[in-house]
């Protein structure tokens, strides 16, 4: 089978988010979805080893903020690539509390809601949820998963149900955290030491050579 027939399926990037026993936290997912618009719901899938996935559990609630193609990378890092369990996500990132949920502003969009139902995989929960706010933040174009890896040169992370291994070619500098693979027109040796991932902000340090 090859996998690879996935991509031409059309994704996002979001930001889900919830809360924590009162502490904002949340991650990266790319696969959310309407499922009807009277009344309006929407699907969203979650790894179980996420602990925002544990955290929905809890709350009952969960907050999708909508990326658009100008939101800053190191918002896909920050939730993509580092776990709540033991991380702020949200002690750098701009947020407000909108349906009593936390979203990120640079945003197109967001929506609130409440889980109606689940359904469950071997790996994942698809959350269902009953939609209590909404509103547009920006008026940008939506970020597609596509733009994410072919424009921004972004990863998917490991835990994503759309996560498929990738290798990058021999002589590359590749991110040890995110995947993000260099690939400019100076040198990887010759950057400056403060030089960091775009997508996931770790130092020039954290990058290997494959």
């Amino acid at each position: 089978m090859n996998n690879s027939a996935f991509r031409a399926l059309s994704y996002g990037v979001y930001v889900l988010s919830t809360w924590d026993n009162g502490r904002p936290t949340g991650c990266t997912v790319n696969s959310v979805v309407q499922i009807t618009s009277s009344p309006a719901t929407v699907a969203v899938s979650v790894n179980k080893n996420n602990y925002t996935h544990e955290c929905i559990e809890r709350s009952g609630n969960f907050a999708i903020s909508v990326l658009h193609e100008q939101s800053d990378p190191s918002i896909i890092g920050t939730f993509g690539f580092s776990s709540g369990r033991d991380t702020d996500k949200f002690d750098k990132v701009d947020y407000s509390v909108k349906g009593m949920l936390p979203v990120v502003n640079n945003a197109a969009a967001y929506i609130v809601c409440e889980v109606e139902k689940t359904l469950e995989t071997d790996t994942h929960t698809v959350f269902l949820g009953k939609v209590t706010d909404a509103d547009v933040l920006e008026n940008k174009p939506p970020m597609t998963y596509s733009y994410y890896h072919n424009v921004i040169k972004g990863k998917t992370a490991k835990n994503a149900p759309t996560y498929i291994e990738e290798k990058a070619e021999k002589g590359k500098w590749v991110c040890s955290i995110c995947g993000y693979v260099y690939d400019g027109e100076t040198p990887f040796e010759d950057l400056p030491d403060d030089f960091r991932c775009p997508v996931c902000k770790q130092p020039k340090s954290a990058f290997v050579k494959k």
